[in-house]
C-alpha cells in the first residue's frame, strides 16, 4: 500500500521567498535522494495566510510501509535537523501520515 507522508508547515512571511528557494532547490531534492519515495508535491495552503505566516504542505508519496520506515529509520533525523537549524524559531510544522486507498493515473 502506498503511504504519502504530509508534512505542513507555517513559514514566516519574512523569509517565505528564500524557504520557498531552499526547499525546491535544497531540501527536497536531497529528500527525494533518499530513494525512499516515488514523487512530491509542493502547495500553498489557501486561505491560511496571516500577519504569523503562510502555510505549506509537501506531500511525499512512498511505495510502501518499507520504504517509508526506511526514511523514517536513516534519512529523517538529520534532514529534520537541517531545516530546524536553518529557520529555527521561523516556522512551525506537524506530519501527518495517510494510506492511499485510490490513486489516479491522470
Amino acid at each position: 500500500m502506498k503511504i504519502i507522508y504530509n508534512v505542513t508547515i507555517k513559514i514566516d512571511q519574512a523569509i517565505e521567498n528564500d524557504w520557498l528557494k531552499w526547499m525546491q532547490e535544497e531540501h527536497i531534492p536531497k529528500v527525494m535522494h533518499t530513494n525512499c519515495f516515488e514523487s512530491y508535491t509542493l502547495s500553498a495552503i489557501r486561505g491560511d495566510e496571516d500577519e504569523h505566516g503562510v502555510t505549506f504542505s509537501i506531500q511525499y508519496l512512498a511505495p510502501n510501509a518499507d520504504m517509508l520506515q526506511d526514511y523514517f529509520d536513516i534519512h529523517a533525523s538529520e534532514l529534520q535537523k537541517e531545516h530546524s537549524e536553518k529557520y529555527k524559531g521561523r516556522f512551525g510544522a506537524f506530519r501527518t501520515l495517510l494510506n492511499v486507498i485510490k490513486q489516479s493515473n491522470n
